[in-house]
């Protein structure tokens, strides 16, 4: 392709990402600041008046500061999952990348079906009620943990296959067992990709919907994308509120892609390319 034709290709791709990405984030911002009558008519258009300071409150106080229980039980339910489902794979792609076995196959279908197969919700919610865990904080970061976890381990995976045995036999030669191999030698290796994998799974539980409805009901028990349900349930056509709490949960994973993204890069291609 001729160098023009490159710059076209890339210009043109730029405009359609902003398009696709920036305009709809701009009338977020616009509409979170107005006040309740313009915001009814869902116009692109700049606010009469600038009402963000007054919906902000409004938004955070309703219904007994539910957004701040929320961002709360969010904060716990991420960081929770993703140190799980992190070390977790890390582990298990250590297993099959350097412990081949009779059931290294078996296991790697079972990971591929996690990324294929749909979750069903209500044999999840039996095995949950009877393990005594529907309704949980425990039982959904579970849940969060099991459905992350293949996609961890085909990441941490291939990045393992760049790494030279020689180190593991050298660790062991040394006295190193299993464990000490793992923590000690190899795991440090992969911080680049264990960083793609927290950056990465840390936005998708933040921002899951589904699993927060289905296995954790309650009013107590609400993330912050749930807020977006029953916030609108409540006020009904107060869009200034609805997407001012749009704007304040948006913010998070935004500043995170901000700050990492070329973390997040980094670490997709060092598992892609070296494998």
């Amino acid at each position: 392709m001729r160098p023009r034709g490159r710059h076209v290709l890339g210009g043109t791709a730029i405009l359609v990402s902003a398009v696709v990405f920036l305009v709809p984030f701009a009338f977020v911002v616009l509409t979170a600041f107005k006040d309740r009558a313009q915001a009814a008519e869902l116009d692109f258009s700049w606010p009469h008046q600038f009402r963000f300071a007054r919906n902000l409150v409004e938004v955070v106080t309703a219904r007994d500061y539910t957004l701040v229980i929320a961002f709360a039980n969010s904060a716990i339910l991420t960081v929770a999952s993703v140190a799980v489902m992190v070390v977790l794979a890390a582990m298990t792609a250590f297993v099959l990348q350097r412990r081949p076995s009779r059931w290294t196959r078996l296991v790697d279908f079972l990971v591929l079906s996690g990324l294929i197969i749909p979750p069903a919700v209500v044999p999840t919610i039996r095995v949950l009620q009877g393990l005594g865990l529907f309704r949980t904080m425990t039982g959904l970061i579970l849940v969060e943990v099991a459905f992350g976890l293949s996609f961890c381990v085909l990441l941490f995976r291939n990045f393992l296959a760049t790494v030279p045995r020689e180190l593991d036999d050298s660790a062991v030669i040394d006295g190193a067992g299993p464990l000490r191999v793992f923590f000690l030698v190899v795991f440090p290796l992969m911080r680049s990709v264990a960083v793609t994998a927290v950056l990465v799974q840390s936005v998708v539980v933040y921002n899951d919907f589904t699993n927060p409805l289905y296995f954790l009901p309650g009013d107590r028990n609400v993330t912050v994308q749930l807020t977006l349900y029953n916030f609108q349930s409540q006020y009904g056509t107060q869009y200034n509120l609805l997407f001012t709490n749009i704007l304040l949960i948006t913010v998070p994973p935004l500043l995170a892609f901000l700050v990492a993204n070329r973390r997040i890069v980094a670490g997709m291609t060092a598992g892609a390319v070296k494998g």
